[in-house]
């Protein structure tokens, strides 16, 4: 690919996602907040590049100090009352994260569910939504679309979404860097 090609690409993914940002509803990113905030224990899961995303997104609230754990982790405790589980779904329909939140429902936990399809099954047993409005594979929601493959443009604006969360509950914690600093891996 010719170096214009690239940039042409460039402007027109960054395009793509100030218009999923434009189209965000602030008052579920504000809901979502406040639930991670209020939750005595937060265990998230995702499948694929949106698991990725998430991954990142677990080990963000772990820097901030919170009881944050990705669900697969072999140290990864039950789910309770009090707890929240965070599912990341684009489609809102993929079975086994489907299973683990009608499982963590059952055992008290809170849902928050982020989506590119907030119509799909997996979306009623959600006590809150974060709907990001991208093209992603499988979903039928009125969204941004994309020239990107499969589900890219969800996958991109999800990790940027988490990363804005992330600044806006460090800012109204009063969480300084070095403070996330301190919780950092450093054994390497």
């Amino acid at each position: 690919m010719q170096n214009s090609g690239i940039k042409s690409l460039g402007k027109t993914i960054t395009q793509e996602l100030a218009q999923v940002f434009d189209k965000i509803d602030a008052l579920q990113v504000e809901a979502f907040i406040e639930a991670i905030g209020n939750a005595k224990r937060i265990i998230l899961i995702g499948a694929g590049r949106e698991g990725l995303a998430t991954r990142a997104f677990t080990m963000r609230l772990m820097h901030m100090g919170l009881d944050a754990h990705w669900i697969w982790g072999d140290t990864t405790p039950g789910i309770g009352q009090g707890d929240l589980l965070i599912a990341t779904s684009g489609s809102g329909e993929i079975g086994h994260i489907h299973y683990v939140v009608e499982t963590a429902k059952k055992r008290g936990a809170g849902i928050a569910l982020v989506t590119g399809d907030p119509h799909k099954r997996t979306a009623g047993l959600a006590d809150l939504i974060l709907f990001v409005p991208a093209s992603v594979y499988l979903g039928t929601a009125d969204v941004v679309p994309s020239v990107q493959p499969m589900g890219n443009l969800f996958e991109q604006a999800l990790l940027i979404t988490f990363d804005m969360i992330i600044m806006i509950f460090r800012d109204r914690k009063g969480i300084t860097p070095e403070e996330m600093e301190k919780m950092h891996r450093n054994l390497e």
